[in-house]
């Protein structure tokens, strides 16, 4: 029998993180059911987490055609297209990257077979081809970078050298880069160079989360959240004066 695959676990630590958005998301790779959680360590994503965009029935997109089923969609039908991406914190700007296009969505395993045949060739391509229009802010307390990847052409908001607080307006979700559909890509690395980071754990501050079903959902502090789990922020608690 093969041996389950390792997962983070609460003794790996992490640095604390704000979820990237408002809104209710859908997790996809978490680094709750496996490290590395895309299935590989390059480019500094051993414990990145994918987000992407439902609505209040969990669903990433409005409505379906023959399209859904047989080919590709326009990255307009998805929720998460367009939507606003927040700094998880603050800190520097250290890399933009812009200019690449969005691509068509991808929820035919048709569409996905030719898709997934291009993997190794955007790999080749380099960093822009993988993580298409792209942010990373720099940490200097604790050291560490984040990564936001697949933003929408033209949408970033942020410059080199600029400082950014957390839940500053960054750019918009896209579907550029190695993305099947609009979803926001997280990574924390030691490093600002994707080509020779190393991924660093992240906990998320405080969210609600819908483990299976729209009906039912429990609040986390410093977690992170689970494989295909709903989730979306909440404020922390002030401290009362004196405290």
């Amino acid at each position: 029998m093969a041996s389950e695959l390792p997962s983070q676990s609460p003794g790996d630590g992490g640095i604390e993180v704000s979820l990237p958005f408002t809104g209710r998301w859908r997790v996809e790779n978490s680094p709750a059911r496996r490290v590395p959680s895309h299935g590989t360590d390059m480019f500094g994503g051993r414990y990145a987490i994918d987000f992407v965009g439902v609505d209040e029935r969990h669903r990433t997109a409005g409505s379906r055609s023959w399209r859904t089923f047989l080919a590709t969609e326009p990255p307009e039908l998805y929720f998460a297209f367009g939507q606003p991406v927040l700094a998880p914190r603050s800190g520097t700007v250290v890399a933009v990257h812009d200019g690449e296009i969005d691509h068509e969505g991808r929820r035919s395993q048709l569409a996905l077979v030719p898709y997934a045949l291009g993997q190794a060739g955007r790999v080749r391509q380099g960093v822009g081809a993988v993580a298409g229009n792209h942010v990373i802010i720099s940490m200097p307390e604790s050291r560490t970078f984040l990564a936001l990847a697949h933003f929408q052409a033209g949408s970033i908001r942020v410059s080199v050298g600029e400082k950014v607080a957390e839940g500053q307006h960054i750019g918009n979700c896209g579907n550029s880069g190695n993305s099947t559909q609009p979803h926001v890509h997280m990574q924390a690395m030691d490093s600002s160079d994707l080509s020779v980071a190393r991924g660093v754990p992240m906990l998320f501050r405080r969210f609600r989360e819908w483990p299976s079903s729209p009906d039912h959902f429990r609040v986390r502090e410093r977690a992170m959240p689970g494989e295909r789990a709903v989730v979306e922020p909440l404020p922390v608690p002030s401290k009362a004066p004196g405290h």
